[in-house]
């Protein structure tokens, strides 16, 4: 019999049609877990898995037992499912849902949401803080009976299934809140949508986590947290490992970048902007490296080189990540620096597989 991560990794990621019957079904199996605790709902485009630690960290501080979902991972699937801040055993976790999620056909992200709840129910969590996977209405952690919903912003991103405006995706991610749910709004833009979902009250706020952990408690929370999600920006010497995965997070790695002269490594999926992306990346450096993860999703380096070259001086497809890495580092030089980016599965590919980067030296922003 496959380990439980090998099981895991052989399910299908994608549903066949996008629905919330299998996972009730599957909940149901293992005693409805996500009735055992309260919830805040973190739902948006960019920034849920930062938002999402970042209230189970200030919960924690306030000395809650505190549950956290997160997805994609970077540094290992472990890294999804946290309790009170530290990696639960996802193997003993995935074994608990096992049975019945073979017999019921589910697939990989039912899986894991299933196997996080039960395993939030098993250690007497207070309080999960969970991230949405792909928009809200119909996505499988859409079986919460969340206190807190927070909307971190909204890009155009997944418009095949959530829509092709940002008010339509916006619908979709803000179908979670139920009624009488407090909501919390990082965009003002979205305050009649919460409205009509009958939030019973609307906090606007530049940190989302620390909104919605605040909001949970029903006080305002003072001072800060140290949190850390590998990937989203680490530091090692000059060179940023920072994911990027359509045009909006683009904007705001460019934002906080310390220089412009960087050689790009990135490797993009094929259902995002990739034209967009490559044309702002080209505003961190004159140089790109074209790779591609392990994703099925992923471009591959030369149609991705192609795609870059209106954008750069100069580009070269290096189809390997690791050896995409070694060329971006010889380009560079020993005054340059690199910059690693786009899909996560790029980052997960760097770190899980071939070890290359040392994200426990690494500075977070």
């Amino acid at each position: 019999m496959p380990s439980p991560l090998d099981w895991l990794e052989s399910l299908s990621p994608w549903p066949e049609e996008f629905g919330l019957g299998r996972m009730h079904a599957l909940l149901a199996a293992l005693g409805e877990p996500q009735h055992r605790f309260r919830a805040i709902h973190i739902v948006g485009t960019n920034g849920k898995s930062t938002a999402t630690r970042r209230a189970a960290a200030f919960l924690s501080r306030e000395g809650l037992s505190v549950g956290a979902y997160t997805s994609p991972h970077v540094s290992g699937w472990a890294e999804r499912v946290q309790v009170d801040g530290e990696d639960a055993d996802l193997e003993q976790a995935l074994e608990r849902a096992r049975p019945a999620a073979e017999r019921l056909g589910a697939t990989q992200f039912e899986v894991l949401t299933a196997s996080a709840f039960a395993e939030f129910a098993a250690a007497g969590v207070e309080v999960a803080v969970v991230e949405a996977g792909l928009g809200g209405r119909l996505d499988a952690t859409n079986v919460l009976e969340a206190e807190v919903v927070a909307l971190t912003n909204v890009a155009l991103d997944h418009t095949d299934v959530l829509g092709e405006t940002r008010e339509a995706i916006a619908a979709e991610k803000l179908a979670v809140v139920a009624p009488g749910a407090t909501v919390v709004l990082g965009e003002p833009d979205w305050e009649a949508l919460a409205r009509a979902r009958e939030a019973g009250s609307i906090v606007h706020a530049e940190d989302v986590g620390r909104a919605a952990a605040g909001a949970l408690l029903g006080r305002e929370l003072q001072g800060d947290v140290d949190t850390h999600l590998p990937g989203r920006f680490d530091v090692v010497g000059e060179d940023v490992f920072a994911g990027a995965h359509n045009p909006a997070g683009v904007a705001w790695l460019l934002d906080r970048l310390p220089r412009r002269d960087y050689v790009v490594v990135a490797s993009i999926l094929a259902d995002k902007d990739a034209a967009a992306m490559l044309a702002a990346l080209s505003q961190a450096g004159n140089t790109l490296v074209a790779t591609a993860s392990q994703s099925a999703r992923a471009l591959p380096a030369d149609e991705l080189a192609r795609a870059a070259s209106p954008h750069f001086e100069r580009v070269e497809a290096v189809a390997d990540p690791a050896a995409a890495l070694d060329r971006a580092s010889e380009l560079a030089g020993d005054d340059g620096a690199v910059l690693v980016t786009g899909s996560l599965y790029l980052l997960a590919d760097l770190t899980v597989r071939l070890q290359r980067v040392p994200w426990g030296s690494s500075a977070s922003a």
